[in-house]
């Protein structure tokens, strides 16, 4: 069991013995902090650090950090009243404690990971189902992603000697930010625990033959440690140091598979959450800033982010106290503007038990149950939770900047959105569209149609009309009618359905071009299941483009029915 945040799921079930990534400290120790000495943020003007970095030390604090880009100070007090002397200080902005506990004895050291016990390499490399799920399998065909672009996992750590990372991991760009100070040294980005490096393997592990393949395979990892050791821990100090060096290294993507601790959520109303929500905001806007897209799991509580009451979790690092909240407050960073937050789905494209929702607070959505990856000391392990989910998006969306290298963050948050195929509602909290709902945002995320360059990106055309279909009736059909795509179909063209009906097996479904030619999709079968969510690629390479394409569907036997809901065609 993962301990508490965002990554700390339900027990995951890890597939072979590792070590736990236990501490020695690779420096002299100082003195440890003395009892009762706290983290504090200090934020002033971008640029204006100065004057509050003297009043920092005439106030009874020390510096810990200090990012002058966004004018945030990470200071360290003892004194009970130091946070109140502060926000009277001319040119300070807001003050805040960052931690309700004191600041653990290895922030005097800043203890260093240890090698963990070595397994040999797998020897196969078997397709998992949540990579045909997305269609990566259909994408490392045409592009596995380009070296050229790096995903930074903030995290646990990540394990870069595992022989399914070590051919993709930046060292030179890789560092902890554990205990809010960045450190440099040679290996202390590996994982304290195992999150990170199973975060890790699903973006981008190695398509080598053994073990398991990422999203994006050809790309590079790099490691940016933000889980303190023991506590596992991600606190804010954390988070901005991690975010202002992911902007600094020129990182093109960011995964953050957990929230930043002690709150599960910051609330504007309190002087100390304030100034957390502040110093977050501005480090993320300046790793975007820098062209860094951020992805971020949605959260592990089954809770809707949009309509928040009652916040049971928090703090997390001292005595939890129940307390109303509401949607000014705000989890960090998976809420922050710019942050691409990821629900997470089962095999079924239902959304999973544990994940959070909300309306404009999901954006996309991405498997994240029994997802099989790395784990430290070249093993493997399963785990769930929407850190699951996230890593899957991260790689898609450098998936899509291995092919367009000029897009801004801002564009690829567009197209992870455009391509995403459409989830229709699974329960009755689920509400909105099946384009767009509170369950899936955009929808699943495909990480074929982020590297299908056979037209412009996003040439897609939908269809989201209910049609009733007869009980062992005739045929019906819904329409698109497609314009602007110069030439034939593609070889390749893609075809998203989503009907709702008992029993599939009733249905023949065909695709009609604009001819009138038919090409089968599905023909009727012994399958029981319920509803038909699945993308179907045709070979319409003889069809000219434009036209009124139909989807031609019969129910052929008695008893179970249903209804088209949308469907999809992506050029």
């Amino acid at each position: 069991m993962f301990l508490r945040s965002r990554s700390r799921l339900r027990a995951a079930v890890i597939a072979a013995a590792v070590g736990a990534g236990v501490l020695v400290a690779a420096t002299p120790a100082a003195a440890a902090p003395l009892a009762g000495t706290r983290s504090y943020l200090v934020i002033t003007a971008p640029g204006a650090t100065s004057g509050a970095t003297s009043a920092i030390t005439s106030n009874s604090g020390t510096v810990w950090a200090t990012y002058d880009a966004i004018g945030v100070i990470v200071a360290h007090s003892g004194a009970a009243d130091f946070a109140s002397r502060m926000r009277a200080v001319t040119g300070v902005q807001k003050v805040g404690a960052t931690r309700t506990s004191d600041i653990p004895a290895e922030a005097a050291s800043l203890p260093f990971p240890v090698e963990p016990t070595r397994v040999g390499p797998a020897t196969s490399e078997p397709l998992r189902s949540d990579m045909t799920q997305i269609g990566a399998d259909k994408a490392w065909a045409v592009n596995q992603g380009s070296a050229t672009v790096t995903v930074g996992v903030l995290d646990t750590g990540v394990d870069d000697l595992h022989d399914d990372l070590k051919a993709n991991f930046d060292a030179a760009n890789s560092a902890s930010c554990a205990y809010g100070k960045l450190d440099t040294r040679a290996g202390s980005w590996r994982d304290t625990d195992t999150h990170g490096t199973h975060v890790a393997g699903t973006i981008a592990a190695a398509k080598n033959g053994r073990g398991v393949v990422g999203v994006a395979p050809g790309v590079k990892i790099a490691s940016v440690r933000i889980a303190e050791k023991p506590s596992g821990y991600f606190f804010p100090e954390n988070t901005i140091c991690a975010m202002v060096f992911s902007g600094d290294r020129g990182f093109e993507v960011t995964n953050n598979s957990y929230y930043t601790d002690p709150w599960l959520f910051n609330c504007p109303d309190n002087a100390d959450q304030d100034a957390i929500l502040e110093g977050v905001k501005r480090a993320v806007a300046y790793a975007e800033g820098k062209g860094v897209l951020n992805v971020a799991a949605a959260g592990n509580e089954n809770y809707n982010l949009a309509n928040k009451t009652r916040d049971t979790k928090s703090p997390n690092d001292s005595t939890v106290v129940t307390r109303n909240v509401t949607n000014a407050c705000l989890s960090v960073p998976t809420e922050v503007s710019g942050v691409v937050s990821v629900s997470s789905i089962g095999s079924t494209n239902s959304k999973s038990l544990f994940s959070n929702y909300g309306t404009d607070k999901v954006h996309v959505a991405a498997p994240g149950e029994r997802v099989y990856s790395t784990v430290p000391g070249g093993g493997y392990g399963s785990k769930d939770g929407t850190s699951m989910a996230a890593p899957h998006v991260a790689g898609v969306a450098a998936l899509l900047k291995s092919v367009n290298p000029t897009a801004t963050p801002a564009q690829l948050r567009q197209l992870l959105a455009t391509q995403a195929d459409d989830l229709s509602c699974t329960d009755t909290r689920c509400s909105g569209t099946t384009a767009k709902n509170n369950f899936f945002g955009e929808g699943r995320v495909d990480a074929f149609a982020a590297v299908d360059t056979g037209t412009p990106p996003g040439n897609s055309f939908e269809n989201t009309a209910d049609v009733a279909i007869p009980d062992a009736g005739t045929a019906v059909s819904s329409s698109i009618t497609v314009s602007g795509v110069a030439g034939n179909a593609p070889a390749t063209l893609k075809v998203d359905v989503n009907i709702v009906h008992t029993y599939r097996g009733d249905l023949v479904i065909d695709l009609i071009a604009p001819d009138g030619t038919a090409y089968r999709l599905q023909n009727s079968s012994n399958d029981s299941a319920d509803n038909v969510v699945q993308t179907f690629t045709v070979n319409a390479s003889s069809e000219v483009a434009n036209g009124t394409w139909k989807l031609q569907v019969q129910d052929v036997a008695r008893v179970d029915t249903g209804y088209i809901n949308s469907w999809k065609l992506t050029f």
